[in-house]
């Protein structure tokens, strides 16, 4: 490989010729080879290039940039957002916990990309965009780390995660409203209850991820406050007054979303509570989706030998050994994908509470994990939809033959008869190996037309 050398504070650096990053960025990339799969998520890499450019033009407006240097700002910062240098940010999660590498990467980049734009060569001689002086004019790694956190994770959210939950929620409805006359026997603690419809039990399903939708939106508001403006420490030191309304005002225009100023910078960028409170919601929909997948995988069990009131789409051979076993696959992965989110959590949570006084040091674990729990669950509640809960369908027969040989229909008998009556009822019904209709009428309870009147599951439900 071919390098060029590049400088900073502590010395020169050999940085391979061919890439736009500089000194810092190289550093970080030796000092820091931890994984291998843990990159800077590029939603990160591409909400910097939004910011950088809002900072550009704000501080155009405050005369303090030339319009040259905002308008080569500006073109590379569209490159970065449209994907277009992605192979130019190397840095992995594991660094500083401010982020300051990552922010570092992208000034430099901006700042070769711009001296190559004005047909100069790498390391030849010093750029006319300078990294620090302009790129990162008004600013500092605090604040635009935490910015860029909340730009990715918000867009995430609204784009991705929101949307493809939205979709699973409306086929659980559709089904059930397509399933609200078919009776079937409850359960509770797995054992036999007094009958529900099956379409009211996928209306519990339907109920659990309007919660969840509503906690992720309403989590949204307090996501959208940006700490662009805070620079190193909250004071808002080395940036003009007004530069945060003007940056998240270009934001706003880029995005097309609600972005605004932080209320207290101070707890921008000594905590992340928005980021908390966020993926809090994003595990209170996994919860839901665990249940939801183990219910419809017990519920579809069998298929002769398990519960089997429904059939889910038959998608894969389930068995290398076994012919013709059918796996519920999507309900296994997408309660493989919740528990990881459960895990991100913990994560989260742990290194929300590293904060130090003015600083939080495990930003970049942070978002990694929120922006990997909303990907994540978009992709899984999509293949849930799409795979499994679209084509569930009733198996009457085996639904039937449950209801009818329930025990716990007697729960019906108790305002007329007493519960200690309708307790022996079963409980003879059971032993005998008989129907509760042949115990009350042999026990002397009731007569047969006393007893198919009061036990009637259409009026049970």
């Amino acid at each position: 490989m071919i390098y060029r050398t590049e400088k900073d504070i502590l010395g020169v650096v050999k940085v391979p010729v061919d890439k736009y990053w500089g000194a810092q960025t190289e550093r970080s990339r030796k000092n820091f080879k931890i994984g291998s799969e843990s990159s800077m998520p590029i939603e990160i890499i591409h909400s910097f290039g939004l910011l950088k450019k809002a900072s550009a033009h704000a501080n155009f407006e405050f005369g303090l940039l030339s319009k040259k240097k905002r308008d080569l700002i500006s073109f590379v910062c569209d490159e970065i957002i449209e994907g277009k240098l992605n192979d130019q940010f190397p840095l992995v999660i594991w660094q500083t916990g401010s982020g300051t590498h990552t922010n570092m990467n992208v000034n430099e980049v901006i700042s070769n990309r711009s001296h190559v734009l004005m047909g100069c060569v790498l390391g030849e001689k010093k750029s006319f965009i300078h990294p620090n002086d302009d790129v990162n004019m008004s600013q500092s790694s605090n604040d635009t780390f935490p910015t860029a956190m909340h730009i990715a994770s918000y867009k995430k959210l609204v784009e991705e995660t929101i949307p493809s939950i939205k979709i699973l929620r409306e086929n659980l409805e559709e089904k059930s409203k397509s399933f609200q006359d078919v009776i079937k026997i409850g359960r509770t603690h797995l054992m036999d209850a007094t009958p529900i419809t099956l379409g009211q039990e996928f209306s519990g399903y339907v109920s659990q991820i309007d919660h969840g939708l509503y906690s992720i939106e309403k989590s949204l508001d307090h996501l959208s406050e940006l700490a662009i403006g805070g620079t190193a420490v909250g004071t808002g030191l080395n940036a003009p007054n007004g530069y945060d309304t003007k940056v998240t005002k270009y934001i706003c225009k880029y995005t097309g979303y609600p972005f605004k100023v932080a209320k207290n910078k101070f707890e921008e960028l000594s905590s992340h509570s928005a980021m908390i409170e966020a993926h809090g919601a994003l595990k209170q929909i996994s919860v839901s989706l665990i249940k939801i997948s183990n219910d419809i995988r017990f519920l579809s069990s069998g298929p002769r030998s398990g519960i089997g009131e429904i059939f889910i789409p038959e998608n894969e051979p389930g068995s290398s050994i076994m012919p013709g076993k059918i796996n519920p696959t999507q309900c296994e992965a997408i309660i493989m994908v919740c528990t990881q989110v459960l895990g991100n959590d913990v994560s989260i949570s742990m290194a929300g509470s590293s904060g130090n006084y003015e600083l939080n040091v495990a930003k970049p674990l942070i978002v990694y994990n929120f922006l990997q729990s909303s990907q994540l669950l978009a992709d899984a509640c999509t293949s849930f939809s799409s795979f499994c809960i679209k084509g569930i369908k009733p198996n009457y027969q085996r639904i039937q033959e449950f209801l009818d040989k329930s025990l716990m229909l007697v729960t019906a008998l108790s305002t007329s008869i007493g519960y200690e009556k309708s307790a022996k009822i079963a409980k003879c019904a059971y032993e005998n190996n008989s129907s509760l209709k042949e115990e009350a009428i042999r026990l002397g309870y009731l007569t047969e037309i006393q007893f198919e009147e009061l036990v009637n599951p259409s009026r049970m439900v």
